[in-house]
């Protein structure tokens, strides 16, 4: 009975660690930049937000193809939830990817980086944000190597 109880102490019982990242995403500035572009229009279960926790979800483990996302989605089907995440077939995530406007994310992104760049103001090794922040599809890189 002791061992048993010492195991269930030491078992997570909050939030994944992708969930606790995600959490400090600002969901406020998020929808502010959907709703500048109509984002859920047409959405009827997988909003703009579900699209960008399974992205950022793909980002952190580094997935390489939608095949890829959806066979790690799959795997880790039972732990989706507490972190956050919504399941979505790849066909479906396809489409999703290529009709929502990239305008949502491109405003969001400069809010994150606008943000960034409060947080490093004082620091006295802070490096200089302005001439080190660029954002660029990598999928170009591979396809073109």
């Amino acid at each position: 009975m002791q061992i048993v109880l010492q195991e269930a102490e030491i078992m997570n019982q909050g939030k994944t660690v992708f969930a606790q990242i995600m959490s400090l995403i600002p969901r406020y500035e998020f929808d502010k930049c959907v709703k500048r572009y109509n984002g859920n229009r047409h959405a009827i279960g997988f909003k703009c937000r579900d699209q960008f926790m399974v992205m950022s979800f793909a980002q952190f483990t580094d997935q390489i193809s939608l095949h890829s996302i959806d066979a790690t989605l799959v795997a880790l089907s039972s732990k989706l939830y507490s972190s956050g995440i919504r399941y979505i077939q790849r066909s479906t995530l396809a489409h999703i990817n290529e009709t929502k406007d990239w305008h949502i994310y491109h405003d969001f992104g400069q809010i994150l980086i606008a943000r960034a760049r409060e947080l490093y103001q004082s620091e006295p090794s802070r490096l200089d944000v302005d001439g080190i922040v660029y954002a660029f599809d990598s999928s170009t890189i591979k396809l073109c190597l």
